[in-house]
């Protein structure tokens, strides 16, 4: 690890655990699972406290509702021990995609690559 990821580590948060977490993990924490992702979750030994070390940057809307469910006490056992089912129809888990290329643009939309063709109005110009 070179000095700057060293120093971006100590001053912020979001580009993955700082010392201090890093510091807490190692003494309080054991570990639990790992989601597809590469997110790995952690408990104390108690079973109290519940968090997460993101796989790359800090954000809430790469965790999957099962691993969300098991960080909020909704339910007591990881979904490595016991999964939730699933039905056919249920697509797989992707982040929140606002703000980013990749979020959705519908039709008509400015962000769109080629904006379709309007014929419900006409431009005004001055005389």
């Amino acid at each position: 690890m070179g000095i700057m990821n060293t120093l971006l580590r100590a001053v912020t948060w979001w580009n993955g655990q700082t010392l201090n977490t890093q510091l807490w993990t190692w003494r309080h924490g054991v570990k639990v699972g790992e989601d597809a992702q590469g997110n790995v979750f952690y408990q104390t030994r108690d079973g109290k406290r519940r968090w997460v070390i993101y796989n790359g940057e800090a954000e809430a809307t790469r965790i999957d509702p099962n691993w969300h469910g098991w960080l909020h006490h909704t339910y007591k056992e990881p979904p490595t021990d016991n999964p939730l089912p699933h039905k056919s129809w249920e697509k797989p888990h992707i982040e929140n995609l606002t703000g980013t290329a990749l979020a959705y643009a519908p039709k008509g939309s400015i962000r769109q690559a080629q904006p379709a063709e309007r014929s419900d109005y006409e431009a005004w110009s001055p005389e």
